[in-house]
């Protein structure tokens, strides 16, 4: 089975203020997310990452300004409606034990599903398309707490899709993953978006992951845009050192020409003797 590529929706924050307590933790913030594109929010602990991505999932009310889908507030959305325009994957998502792969599944066929609540042979067809996707069809009578890290992940991505949403929204998606398990999740994304034309919006930590896998990234800095654009334009040494406090060289990755990030010192270290005379300052250039 196929996915159709659906209309894709166009997601932008107008002004958007949002606070925890006294604290302010993003100002003022107008954004636009690129549609049928992979992007992802880099920054360092604390620069409003997961609270922008919280508040765009409306699992946050914004303090001021707002967050449109459609040109249409997300506020005003019913939930279901919502639920049918993007799918959120917070960090560390739980299920009660003894919950299946396919109960869990089954349960992003929810928003679509009529007043008796009941499976129609659409909705088992999209929960099949969404395992087969992830490669949890043969695992889907198996318990949640029986599968591996990797795997629960792409159980929750698979009822993601179940949704049938165009937009989907990820917290930290690699977070307690080995190096193996985030390469296939992270090449799973990558498929759904270039096969189905999925919209990818995560939070991520690595830079060189995002950098490998994004078509766009937006650098937070105290909640302020800092930089948006291709990894090319973003990743360089000056937003390393402003944006991180450190100070790296960003070289072409010898296999994809993609900027690649090496940190050696924090900013305000004294450098270290180096020899070498490359240029330590400008961004990398597209291969």
């Amino acid at each position: 089975m196929t996915n159709p590529q659906a209309p894709q929706s166009k997601m932008v924050t107008e002004h958007l203020t949002l606070r925890y307590g006294p604290l302010t933790v993003i100002p003022d913030l107008t954004l636009q997310i690129r549609q049928g594109a992979i992007t992802s929010l880099v920054g360092r602990n604390g620069c409003g990452k997961s609270t922008l991505l919280r508040c765009l999932g409306r699992l946050l009310p914004a303090d001021a300004g707002s967050v449109l889908l459609d040109g249409k507030s997300i506020a005003g959305f019913a939930p279901k409606e919502l639920a049918r325009q993007m799918a959120m994957l917070p960090q560390g998502p739980t299920a009660p034990d003894g919950m299946t792969v396919q109960d869990l599944v089954e349960k992003g066929r929810y928003p679509h599903r009529g007043a008796l609540g009941s499976n129609t042979a659409h909705d088992r067809g999209r929960v099949a398309w969404a395992l087969q996707q992830t490669g949890m069809s043969d695992l889907a009578d198996r318990p949640l707490e029986r599968l591996s890290g990797g795997q629960r992940q792409r159980a929750w991505i698979a009822m993601a899709l179940a949704q049938d949403t165009s937009l989907i929204l990820l917290d930290e998606p690699t977070t307690f993953l080995d190096v193996a398990y985030q390469l296939e999740l992270m090449e799973l994304l990558r498929r759904l978006n270039r096969q189905n034309g999925t919209t990818i919006l995560m939070v991520l930590h690595d830079l060189n992951q995002a950098a490998a896998f994004s078509d766009t990234l937006i650098a937070l800095r105290e909640g302020s845009v800092y930089a948006v654009g291709t990894p090319h334009e973003v990743l360089t040494v000056d937003m390393v050192r402003d944006v991180f406090g450190l100070t790296a060289d960003v070289i072409a990755d010898p296999r994809s020409g993609i900027p690649l990030c090496l940190p050696y010192a924090l900013a305000d270290s004294p450098p270290a003797h180096d020899d070498s005379t490359g240029d330590r300052s400008g961004a990398v250039q597209p291969a």
